[in-house]
């Protein structure tokens, strides 16, 4: 099964979306949901997916979970929750008796957004956190180079916990790289129980001058750190689309995973999301 871990599905007409807000993203302002991603999965030969989330919100989260229910694609849920809710379990186990919540199988914050760079070593965020590996749900790290060092050490803190690193931690691909994210990816790779998306790389080049050439330093980068049992492939769709069509972003991504060897990719395609995320597929 080739899985896409990562997508998202939004409407700008019924919610609001703060990161949204800048006039460089306008071209993906408007409603992506299931419909519009099903003939692109099918065009692009990809089985399942993987919605992630978008905003702070816990209806976005339920929302989610209802899509999941009524769509065999969606395999797997991403939410969010309040990880500084003292009653955070109570929550987590409120989504999960909901329809489809049997496939919510992580949580996420924009914590790259927080302007504490140690947002995640708080008391109470290591609290929310305590309560949703034990629910055997993932932690979905979404962070820049400035926030590695507390993904590094909360990933420490907790090493019998699955963390997913979202976008390879957006590298610096526009500009160059950068050595300081180059030392604390590898650092993190160092952590066992963290995997990595190479999902969100081409927004990160520049949108209209990229090609599977420019990205394969930095997939290559990953996959040293973190082997070929803990790299991901994700679309990052509807994003991706403000530098290339899905088809586009899926080509790339796999030529780099080819480029890698043959298992590599394989194992990126599929295996190890499903691990990760402890998935259960349908005969």
């Amino acid at each position: 099964m080739i899985i896409d871990a990562h997508q998202h599905f939004w409407d700008p007409a019924r919610a609001d979306y703060p990161w949204m807000a800048a006039d460089e993203l306008a071209p993906i302002r408007r409603a992506f949901g299931p419909a519009d991603l099903a003939p692109l999965l099918k065009a692009n030969g990809i089985d399942a997916s993987i919605v992630v989330q978008c905003r702070s919100s816990l209806e976005e989260t339920e929302e989610f979970l209802a899509i999941a229910h009524a769509t065999p694609s969606v395999i797997g849920v991403v939410g969010w929750a309040d990880l500084t809710d003292g009653a955070l379990g109570d929550t987590l186990d409120r989504l999960r008796g909901l329809p489809g919540g049997d496939k919510l199988v992580g949580i996420r914050h924009q914590v790259h957004d927080e302007t504490d760079p140690d947002w995640l070593l708080r008391e109470d965020v290591q609290r929310g956190l305590t309560a949703v590996f034990a629910r055997d749900l993932a932690y979905d790290v979404l962070v820049r180079s400035r926030e590695l060092p507390a993904a590094i050490a909360i990933a420490q803190a907790f090493p019998q916990a699955r963390f997913v690193l979202d976008h390879a931690a957006k590298p610096p691909i526009a500009d160059g790289g950068s050595s300081e994210w180059s030392d604390r990816i590898r650092a993190l790779g160092a952590c066992g129980n963290v995997w990595c998306k190479i999902s969100g790389l081409a927004t990160e080049a520049i949108w209209n001058d990229w090609d599977a050439g420019r990205l394969f330093p930095f997939v290559a980068h990953a996959a040293s750190c973190f082997g070929e049992d803990r790299l991901i492939f994700g679309s990052d769709w509807p994003v991706c689309l403000l530098a290339g069509s899905y088809g586009e972003i899926k080509s790339a991504l796999e030529a780099c995973l080819t480029k890698l060897g043959p298992q590599v990719r394989a194992k990126a395609l599929g295996v190890n999301a499903t691990r990760a995320y402890r998935l259960t597929i349908a005969e």
